[in-house]
């Protein structure tokens, strides 16, 4: 069975990495973007990176531009952005498609294996992404700052929708941070 260890992912600065790098850490994966309303989570990753790293956590950021254009920049400028704006020090990788037939490989095992929870419950976050650019599979990511929580061993154990901000989640990371 194919776990997260198993894929390689660019860096912002064209080197290749494999996520059993990783291998051991609990991972939080997030597609980010710098001009999107939920560009202010960067700051609550960060906060989330900084108190739990020692605990293993890493938090992994692949800036994505399929969502209305949202992460426009080259990778260095998205790393000024990060490094400048957000004093972000978790790796931020080389920008990807999480979607469709150019999706990076990585985002097609994430979908696959957290289609996540979509609906109505998610409010009026639900009800303006659905006007604006409505999912095309039920698996899609639905919009920047989609969270993956990947355990130890490499298996996704959870998706968060893009409202679900990183404090909302810091106290169920702790279970998995204490196993």
């Amino acid at each position: 069975m194919t776990g997260v260890h198993d894929f390689e992912v660019a860096t912002a600065d064209g080197e290749t990495v494999s996520l059993g790098t990783y291998a051991g850490k609990v991972l939080l994966i997030v597609n980010v973007a710098s001009k999107c309303g939920l560009t202010p989570q960067y700051e609550g990753l960060e906060a989330l990176y900084r108190a739990e790293q020692e605990s293993g956590l890493e938090v992994l950021g692949f800036p994505c531009n399929q969502f209305l254009g949202q992460e426009p920049g080259s990778d260095a400028e998205i790393q000024e952005f990060c490094s400048t704006s957000y004093d972000v020090t978790f790796p931020v990788f080389a920008k990807v498609d999480v979607n469709g037939a150019a999706a990076a490989p990585l985002y097609d095992h994430l979908r696959a294996a957290a289609p996540g929870d979509w609906g109505p419950q998610l409010g009026g976050f639900y009800d303006s992404i659905n006007q604006v650019k409505p999912p095309e599979r039920p698996d899609d990511v639905k919009w920047n700052f989609t969270k993956f929580l990947v355990g130890r061993d490499g298996a996704v154990i959870k998706r968060y929708e893009p409202p679900v901000t990183p404090a909302e989640i810091q106290a169920e990371l702790a279970e998995y941070l204490s196993a």
